[in-house]
């Protein structure tokens, strides 16, 4: 058993704490705590709160110099970063004039990156999610939700979830996974849309379930891949057998998001297509709105209709969509600073899309926020002032990063 650790002093210290859940944010809601310390016990939160007050608590002191401002590691709710190859072809093509569309009809695409996918053994893709998630950790991201759907067959979506999962073991950040077997239908299925998502749900949900791989289904909505009518019974099946649902929604066409609130799904990621009637529909409901700013930087559309939402009384969480090709950025921090640029956001609504909220988008009770009891996950920007953090756009990193209490060198 561990004696109990105060880290610290810290410049200014946001817990994120008593702040809502939906809604617009302001910056004055923010609870700063000026010299702040956190007590750490076995991995979790023992106290926080003024630095000088906590000594008399601690065993140990691990002294922080410099002015630094602390916050909860970042949540990253929605990445891709299971795959194999590059599309740096699309990208060029795009920036050419070629739509994401075109592209994909003309073998691009999706279909480009499940064929390199494939090919790779689990090992390779193993070392390739180490990698990525590494360089996410130094940026600050704790936790990073990590998809399939780039196998689209039964085995193939295996070997990604369970170098998901073989990977997770190997790093200090967690990996939440998920299913996203129906990404499109496969170019080499023979049968119908529908024929192919019957067999994903009786294959390999069960299997899913056995081996505990995942607890959460994805879908993509859209014209090039599923129909609200053809998603239908997959989701039905999904929620029969207890899995969570989340949608790749309204990103160039609308009724993805009207499907994820009606099957009361965690959250609906995209929604660069929303109009008024989707923002309405999703901030009455309980449903998460994930902006996905790098998809728009990526193939040069709108972003997501997140001030609107916000004022709406939606819930609004940012994730990097980091994927091999409509966001190969995969900067969240970067990313989460332009949108709010764009859409005028205030400091507390981009911090909290990155951290509480984006927690609770995948269905994270223990961390987003600085609290008793919840996992020690936080970092230490080199400033003395948390709005520096967003100004530099992303330029400004992490300094230190802690993962259940523990320093990451």
């Amino acid at each position: 058993m561990t004696d109990p650790l105060l880290i610290g002093p810290f410049t200014q210290l946001l817990p994120m704490t008593n702040m809502p859940l939906k809604g617009a944010l302001k910056d004055g809601q923010l609870e700063v705590i000026e010299n702040g310390g956190i007590l750490v016990y076995e991995g979790k939160i023992q106290a926080i709160g003024k630095f000088g007050d906590l000594k008399s608590k601690a065993s140990k002191i691990e002294a922080v110099t410099g002015n630094t401002v602390c916050m909860p590691g970042f949540v990253d709710a929605h990445t891709h970063i299971c795959h194999a190859g590059s599309r740096a072809k699309d990208y060029a093509l795009r920036n050419s004039g070629k739509s994401y569309l075109d592209i994909a009809k003309a073998g691009g695409g999706i279909w480009d990156t499940v064929t390199k996918t494939r090919e790779a053994s689990k090992e390779e893709l193993i070392k390739g999610i180490v990698e990525r998630a590494a360089t996410h950790l130094k940026s600050g991201v704790t936790t990073l939700e990590v998809k399939s759907g780039y196998g689209l067959t039964v085995e193939e979506e295996l070997k990604m979830l369970r170098a998901i999962k073989e990977a997770n073991d190997q790093i200090p950040s967690d990996l939440i996974s998920t299913c996203l077997a129906a990404h499109m239908k496969p170019k080499d299925w023979n049968g119908s849309a529908s024929e192919y998502l019957e067999e994903i749900s009786s294959s390999l949900f069960p299997i899913l379930k056995s081996e505990k791989l995942t607890n959460r289904i994805d879908a993509f909505i859209e014209e090039s891949a599923f129909s609200p009518l053809e998603i239908g019974p997959y989701f039905q099946k999904a929620k029969a057998m207890d899995f969570s649902i989340t949608v790749h929604a309204d990103q160039f066409t609308t009724g993805g998001s009207e499907t994820a609130v009606s099957f009361t799904a965690v959250s609906a990621d995209h929604l660069e297509a929303s109009t008024q009637k989707e923002v309405a529909l999703l901030a009455k409901s309980n449903t998460i709105a994930v902006a996905l700013p790098g998809a728009s930087l990526g193939l040069g559309c709108g972003f997501t209709p997140a001030r609107r939402l916000l004022d709406a009384g939606g819930a609004l969480a940012i994730a990097s969509d980091h994927n091999p090709g409509s966001a190969p950025m995969g900067d969240l921090l970067t990313q989460a600073a332009i949108l709010g640029t764009f859409e005028k956001l205030t400091n507390a609504e981009v911090l909290a899309a990155i951290t509480y909220r984006a927690a609770k988008a995948l269905e994270l009770e223990d961390r987003g926020s600085l609290e008793v009891s919840k996992l020690a996950d936080f970092i230490s920007f080199p400033t003395a002032n948390y709005q520096e953090i967003t100004y530099h756009q992303g330029q400004l990193k992490p300094d230190c990063v802690w993962k259940n209490g523990i320093k990451i060198d």
